[in-house]
């Protein structure tokens, strides 16, 4: 049954997840280093040691985040494959059967991207 007693121990594990994030942060502030001065060369963006070029918001070409998308689109797929991979003799003809289906769309899919040029990189 779904008592208000049951969740006791819910709210007392959550009560205490927040005391302890409550708990770290106010350490982290009160015992951490204190910055002395503030100097316009620490308050400049800093990466590798390499000096900042440009405007961080430079457009990107629309080929490489498709490019991105359908990498984890296809990257997913092998996901779908580790089960069937574990009990692929207890599924039998009828599982393989399916895993060719998801292949065949799965290709058919890989054959639409490559007929609209969307790994092409040149055009």
């Amino acid at each position: 049954m779904n008592l208000p007693e049951n969740y006791i121990p819910i709210i007392i594990q959550a009560l205490v997840a927040i005391g302890f994030v409550a708990v770290s942060l106010l350490g982290a502030h009160f015992l951490g280093p204190k910055p002395t001065t503030t100097t316009v060369d620490k308050n400049k963006s800093f990466e590798c040691g390499i000096e900042s070029q440009g405007d961080a918001r430079s457009p990107f070409s629309v080929k490489y985040f498709l490019t991105a998308i359908l990498f984890v689109l296809f990257d997913i797929e092998i996901v779908f494959f580790y089960p069937y991979a574990v009990n692929f003799r207890e599924f039998g003809i009828d599982g393989f059967i399916a895993v060719l289906t998801f292949v065949a769309i799965f290709f058919l899919g890989f054959l639409y991207v490559l007929k609209r040029g969307a790994l092409d990189w040149d055009k």
